[in-house]
């Protein structure tokens, strides 16, 4: 399972994932909305602990009471599995 998904590949795994959205085929993303900047901050606390368990490392961006998250695999040449399966962990995180 190494190497980059195909267009198909990617479009079959975000059914499988609520919300998150491809941004030109070279990374997923989702905006997380919380009461406010500590609850984002937390939840991307979160987010970091798991992720390194992973061996992945998001984009994560913060704006107020708002965490947009950005997955991909640039040393696979884009979207992988591994992508997909840390969306499916933070989606468990909320």
């Amino acid at each position: 399972m190494e190497g980059h998904l195909s267009i198909k590949e990617v479009h079959d795994r975000l059914q499988e994932l609520n919300g998150w959205e491809m941004s030109d085929y070279s990374s997923i993303y989702k905006d997380f909305e919380f009461k406010d900047f500590k609850e984002a901050m937390e939840f991307a606390q979160k987010i970091g602990e798991n992720a390194v368990h992973e061996y992945h490392y998001p984009q994560i961006t913060i704006r107020k009471n708002i965490v947009r998250l950005a997955l991909t695999t640039p040393e696979e040449g884009g979207l992988t599995y591994k992508d997909f399966k840390l969306a499916k962990i933070i989606e468990q995180l909320i």
